[in-house]
C-alpha cells in the first residue's frame, strides 16, 4: 500500500506536537522547581540570531497548520506571540485539535495543487506534496528539535522518547 500525503505528514505532526507539549510541561515544572521566571525560560535562544523558545513553538505550530493549506481550508488564528506556558499549550491545543479535524480526503490527491505561501513577506508557489513533505516537514522538524535543545541545554531533564511522543497504533 502507498503511503498517502495524509498519513506522511498529519499523524507525524500530531506525534511531534503531543511530544513537543510533554517536553514542555517538563520545562514548566523544572522552571517552577528552580524558580525561575516562566519569561526568562519562554525568551531563551541557543544563539543571538536564533529565534526564542516561545517562537519555535509557534514556528511548529505554524509549519503543522501547512497540512490545512493543502487541504484549502481556513487556519485557525493564533496570537502572534505567547508569554506564558498556558498560551502555549492553548496553541499547541488548538492546532492538535485543527488537525485531528482534517480528514484524508482533504489531503489526498492534493499533490500537484498549486500553493502560494508567503515567506519573509513575499508570496512563494508550491505543489502540495512538494510543500508538505520538502518544506513543512522539514521546518517541524527542525523547530521541535531546537525546542528540545533549548530546553536540555538548562538541565531539564529530557529523553528522545519525550521528544518523539506517542506513537500511533
Amino acid at each position: 500500500m502507498a503511503t498517502s500525503l495524509y498519513s506522511a505528514s498529519v499523524p507525524v505532526f500530531l506525534q511531534l506536537l503531543e511530544g513537543l507539549k510533554t517536553v514542555l510541561k517538563k520545562a514548566e515544572e523544572h522552571a517552577t522547581a528552580q524558580k525561575w521566571d516562566a519569561g526568562v525560560v519562554l525568551n531563551m535562544r541557543l544563539f543571538p540570531d536564533m529565534f526564542p523558545l516561545e517562537r519555535q513553538v509557534r514556528q511548529v505550530c505554524t509549519h503543522c497548520l501547512g497540512a490545512g493549506r493543502v487541504a484549502g481550508v481556513d487556519l485557525p488564528k493564533l496570537p502572534d506571540e505567547d508569554k506564558s506556558f498556558s498560551e502555549i499549550y492553548s496553541r499547541l491545543d488548538k492546532t492538535i485539535d485543527f488537525l485531528k479535524g482534517l480528514k484524508a480526503n482533504q489531503i489526498d490527491g492534493k499533490d500537484d495543487a498549486e500553493l502560494t505561501v508567503p515567506m519573509g513577506g513575499q508570496p512563494r508557489q508550491f505543489k502540495g506534496q512538494n510543500y508538505l513533505l520538502h518544506f513543512a516537514m522539514l521546518q517541524v522538524g527542525f523547530h521541535t528539535t531546537t525546542a528540545y535543545n533549548l530546553i536540555r541545554t538548562v538541565g531539564v531533564p529530557l529523553s528522545k522518547r519525550d521528544y518523539l511522543g506517542p506513537m500511533p497504533s
